[in-house]
């Protein structure tokens, strides 16, 4: 589904060039879960946002769905997050003067035709992950983690392929925190692809393949058997 190929990225540091990743390479498959560990300022955002198909490499191949995307567009690089991707950060990036309900329809635009359609398939995620009699309300007047769960139902009713979680439990008491992994969890296993992005080593260990990144450079996977 997705394969980044040595590349790299740099940015401007005043008359300096600063290397945030280095001859960076992995692959992603339909189902597969990963995890991504490593320390603050390491890479890992330069990274998330090159998986996330927000930004494109300076050098090196980035291929998705059997595109090479390496050289794409801003637009056709929107078009094919829209369709495919879904994101949960540690930030849970409601609109504030939205309803969850509203928030949840808004990933479905360009998606799917018609507002009741629309309604119809995010009142049905809230509902699936207990929310529905909060799908009228502002998300200043719901809980952190019902707030990650409405972020959650949000890429949900897309059905993405590719699910990237940066920081996902961040924010949330262990309750909570527990409750929006099993969520992640059942994406994988109906077939989405997981990166996973996390200080917790917990976390990290659930995935099937784990990378570290440091100063740039992503080391091997190390492969998991959970079975």
């Amino acid at each position: 589904m997705l394969r980044l190929e040595n590349a790299w990225k740099q940015f401007a540091s005043g008359p300096t060039a600063v290397t945030a990743l280095a001859d960076a390479s992995l692959d992603l498959s339909r189902g597969d879960f990963i995890s991504i560990t490593g320390p603050s300022g390491s890479g890992k955002s330069t990274l998330v946002t090159l998986l996330g198909l927000l930004d494109r490499p300076d050098q090196g191949r980035l291929t998705f769905m059997d595109q090479d995307v390496s050289r794409y567009s801003a637009g056709r690089l929107a078009a094919l997050r829209r369709a495919h991707i879904g994101f949960v950060f540690q930030a849970f990036h409601l609109i504030q003067d939205m309803t969850v309900l509203e928030n949840v329809m808004l990933g479905l635009e360009g998606l799917v035709r018609g507002r009741a359609d629309r309604s119809a398939r995010a009142g049905a995620v809230l509902e699936r992950l207990g929310l529905s009699d909060r799908a009228g309300h502002l998300p200043s007047q719901l809980s952190g983690g019902q707030q990650q769960r409405a972020a959650i139902a949000r890429a949900m009713a897309k059905e993405p392929d590719l699910l990237i979680c940066d920081e996902p439990t961040g924010n949330l008491d262990g309750e909570s925190g527990e409750r929006v992994v099993e969520l992640i969890l059942a994406l994988n296993k109906a077939g989405a692809a997981v990166a996973l992005v996390t200080h917790d080593p917990r976390l990290a260990e659930m995935a099937e393949r784990r990378f570290h990144i440091a100063d740039g450079r992503l080391t091997a996977p190390v492969e998991i058997d959970n079975l």
